[in-house]
């Protein structure tokens, strides 16, 4: 690891400027950026610890019922939060699928939109990583690559986002609340993340020294508040990265569905919204065979990046499943096993036409 001064600033002002100076980079839980530094991969000169920072821990419904999240709230805290659970409980089962319990008590939601991808050769200094070093290859093409992207990857990466939390959150339209030298913006997440092009090392909209200060889930959001859930497919069920994923939500008005959303994760570079689906589903009655057609719409245009074709399959299947356990209504309960596609609902029964992937 390399030498680094680290500074402790008082304000949110203070923080970006700070953050400003090239090499800087924000501190929260580190649960990412210090395996990064440990690694060689992430090599910053200074950081800037925000664990201190007032007005960004907190919880709050605001007066236009939109629910705001500060960006040093803890996974664990928003996940059992009363509140937030029965309003966003895709949201919840979100969180509650990723990493471990103690990850998840010390993780913060502002790092984890910040995460970076999981790609091996991303974490191997001895690779060629475009995404790492700009301009040296992409060894992950032509290589191990079973988990890598099957949509909006380019020729320079194939690499994968590694959030559950903002898959559900891009499903639900969520807002992200930025600060920097300019002042303050808010960004809708689906716009937040940049697909790789020819710039894969350009992640995110931030410009140097802009911090994540809060995201916001719209008030209109709750309205899917009966009928969503998020699944998730992985190597271990007990807790690992997403190979893929899906957050499905259902607005249903006399059996049919008014309006949908539906995203997907580890499958892109980015949290994956599948707006074609949600407009195919409009109007239409909830059932197996419109959902069998929103999953084949949403991966038209998958395509392998390497030996990993059977992400679209599975993919297609984990739509379908997402979308037939949203229309079932959210459970009381979260099961036993959140997000698992193995886990029986809390009643111990499946819906009717529901089948393990």
């Amino acid at each position: 690891m390399n030498r680094f001064v680290c500074l402790r600033p008082t304000s949110v002002a203070e923080a970006v400027a700070a953050a400003s100076e090239p090499g800087s980079a924000y501190l929260a839980a580190g649960t990412n950026l210090l395996d990064l530094m440990k690694g060689g991969v992430a090599r910053p000169a200074r950081l800037v610890d925000v664990t201190h920072l007032p007005g960004l821990g907190a919880i709050e419904t605001l007066s236009d019922g939109a629910m705001r999240i500060g960006a040093l709230v803890k996974n664990s805290t928003l996940a059992y939060d009363a509140a937030f659970s029965a309003r966003f409980p895709a949201v919840a089962e979100a969180l509650l699928s990723g990493a471990s319990a103690q990850l998840r008590n010390a993780a913060t939601v502002g790092g984890n939109l910040l995460q970076r991808t999981r790609c091996p050769y991303f974490y191997d200094t001895a690779s060629a990583c475009n995404k790492r070093a700009p301009g040296s290859g992409c060894d992950a093409i032509g290589g191990a690559n079973e988990g890598h992207a099957v949509l909006g990857f380019s020729d320079h990466c194939i690499a994968t986002h590694p959030s559950d939390f903002c898959v559900a959150l891009t499903a639900l339209g969520a807002i992200v609340e930025i600060e920097g030298e300019g002042g303050r913006r808010d960004v809708p997440i689906t716009d937040f993340y940049r697909l790789p092009g020819d710039t894969p090392e350009k992640e995110t909209v931030l410009s140097p020294g802009e911090m994540v200060v809060a995201m916001r889930l719209p008030a209109d959001s709750t309205a899917f508040s009966a009928n969503q859930r998020y699944l998730k497919v992985r190597e271990r069920t007990s807790y690992a990265f997403a190979v893929v994923s899906a957050a499905a939500a259902l607005r249903l008005e006399d059996g049919r569905i008014a309006e949908a959303r539906l995203a997907l994760g580890g499958v892109a570079a980015k949290p994956w919204r599948a707006e074609e689906a949600e407009a195919r589903l409009a109007g239409r009655h909830a059932n197996r065979a419109a959902f069998e057609e929103a999953a084949d719409l949403t991966f038209a245009a998958a395509k392998p990046s390497g030996d990993n074709s059977y992400k679209i399959t599975l993919g297609r299947r984990l739509v379908t499943r997402a979308l037939l356990l949203a229309a079932a209504g959210t459970p009381d309960h979260l099961p036993a096993l959140p997000a698992s596609p193995f886990a029986e609902t809390p009643a111990g029964v499946l819906p009717e036409g529901v089948a393990h992937v």
